[in-house]
């Protein structure tokens, strides 16, 4: 079942069937989780109008971490089973996941200046973060070199899984050093430490985000299919072209061919 779901061919039927409805849903859930971030949830207490920011910059970061896992699957999808799809999945969620990541480090900054009187500090869990841009930017890169897409998506599938040891690192950096920035506040042990009333808005704004990103890799990943057939029937078209014009000219021995 599964294989026939990710055929390419039928992954463009069943996509473009729901990729509407994902992206109004999304629209519909980011914009009740907006209302709720400016007009339902209070100022802090001691960050005033300034946590805000909290509800941009966490899904942010969710959403940076989330697509390179997801890069990490299909990096072993391509790796172990060779399917095209995996590959396909992977370069659609690059750009991405890259958006997402620099939105997470501009958002941190910004909130960083009122709270930790500066824009950046060497933090473990920023400087996690910058490398996993960094990260995301050279897989790109990886990609634009080279020419022949199958050791293309090999190099990149390697390269994404050695880079997928940072993401524990990521997670539990504020656990393993002393930093900055706060401990977890959502997923921990006893619960989570954040007021419901600023709890509830964000993860409305981390399930719209998510739709979001989801309905962007979707349409991604059909744009990068359409792209990959015009390609293959570009190519044949050219050694069509190129296999005609070697033919000596209609009538006459190839021994007497102009």
């Amino acid at each position: 079942m599964w294989t026939r779901i990710a055929n390419p061919g039928h992954f463009l039927r069943w996509s473009g069937a729901v990729t509407p409805w994902l992206a109004g849903l999304s629209a519909l859930t980011l914009g009740v989780g907006l209302y709720l971030t400016f007009f339902v949830a209070p100022p802090d207490y001691q960050q005033g109008e300034t946590v805000r920011i909290m509800f941009i910059h966490v899904p942010a970061a969710w959403l940076g971490v989330f697509f390179y896992g997801s890069m990490a699957l299909s990096a072993v999808g391509t790796l172990v089973w060779r399917h095209p799809l995996a590959d396909v999945a992977q370069r659609a969620a690059a750009p991405i996941g890259a958006a997402f990541t620099l939105i997470c480090l501009v958002t941190g900054s910004l909130w960083g200046k009122p709270m930790w009187g500066t824009y950046w500090v060497w933090d473990a869990r920023l400087t996690s973060m910058l490398i996993l841009l960094l990260i995301y930017c050279g897989i790109i890169a990886l990609w634009r070199t080279m020419e022949d897409p199958n050791r293309a998506a090999r190099a990149v599938a390697i390269l994404t899984l050695v880079g997928a040891v940072n993401l524990p690192i990521i997670k539990f950096s504020v656990n393993w050093w002393s930093t900055l920035h706060q401990p977890a506040s959502i997923l921990r042990m006893g619960g989570s430490s954040i007021d419901p009333s600023m709890l509830h808005p964000l993860l409305v704004m981390i399930c719209g985000a998510t739709l979001a990103g989801i309905t962007l890799h979707l349409y991604t990943m059909q744009t990068e299919i359409l792209r990959r057939r015009v390609r293959t029937l570009t190519i044949r078209e050219a050694e069509r072209l190129d296999a005609g014009a070697a033919l000596p000219p209609t009538g006459l021995p190839a021994g007497q061919a102009l």
